[in-house]
């Protein structure tokens, strides 16, 4: 079962205004969490990023709206069923650079 979508911004200090301004219309337009916008490496990702929690009847949508408005930024999305392993490797969708995670983090 999908509980939710997230997807990741992936900025840098040139293009976190790009991310800011990204998110800020996503969540104008649709029904979405916005979280913390990190300046560090956190969890698995390689880079600075922001994660959207898209509902599941919107993530078609916002996933569309991201993809015509990403202006240059690497986005990554995924499920989150739980299995956070699956959900970051064989359930992932890349816009832009595909990046290797730091799965190793991750329980099996």
């Amino acid at each position: 079962m999908i509980n939710n979508f997230h997807i990741h911004l992936y900025y840098n200090k040139e293009t976190i205004l790009i991310a800011k301004d990204l998110a800020k219309q996503v969540q104008d337009s649709f029904s979405v969490r916005i979280g913390t916008f990190h300046e560090r490496n956190v969890g698995p990702h390689p880079r600075w990023s922001v994660q959207l929690s898209v509902p599941n009847e919107l993530f078609g949508d916002v996933l569309s709206f991201v993809t015509m408005n990403r202006n240059g930024l690497t986005i990554f999305s995924h499920p989150d069923t739980g299995n956070d392993l699956i959900d970051h490797t064989e359930r992932a969708i890349w816009m832009g650079e595909i990046l290797e995670l730091k799965t190793d983090i991750f329980k099996e």
